[in-house]
């Protein structure tokens, strides 16, 4: 079996649709070199479509990841809403403590009432 060369293989499998084993054969490492223009004579434009390839990949993973950012952004945010939109969970019967200037205008209503003068 003849060895190709690694540019010759990886151009052979991107043209097959056989991204996964470009991938796994190194694809995304690819930089061109001086005479890869000529390694297949009907395809001087192969340096040109592996660089194409590894942009439409990045392109593809960067889009993946956006989608998954926004994904979790509308997670959260649709979280967030609930929560607002949720009935406030039922507190202890517990009276709530007033402000200190409350309680001592209450403390000397109960006194004058109960005829204490403070």
């Amino acid at each position: 079996m003849v060895q190709l060369p690694l540019p010759v293989q990886l151009l052979q499998q991107v043209l097959a649709d056989e991204l996964d084993a470009a991938l796994d054969a190194g694809l995304m490492a690819y930089v061109p070199a001086p005479g890869d223009d000529r390694l297949l004579p009907d395809h001087p434009d192969l340096p040109e479509r592996l660089l194409d390839a590894q942009q439409r990949l990045r392109n593809a993973w960067e889009a993946r990841d956006r989608y998954r950012q926004r994904a979790v952004r509308l997670a959260r945010r649709a979280a967030e809403r609930d929560a607002r939109r949720a009935p406030p969970a039922p507190s202890p019967d517990l009276k709530p403590a007033l402000p200190a200037a409350a309680a001592a205008i209450l403390a000397r209503a109960k006194a004058k009432a109960a005829g204490n003068p403070s």
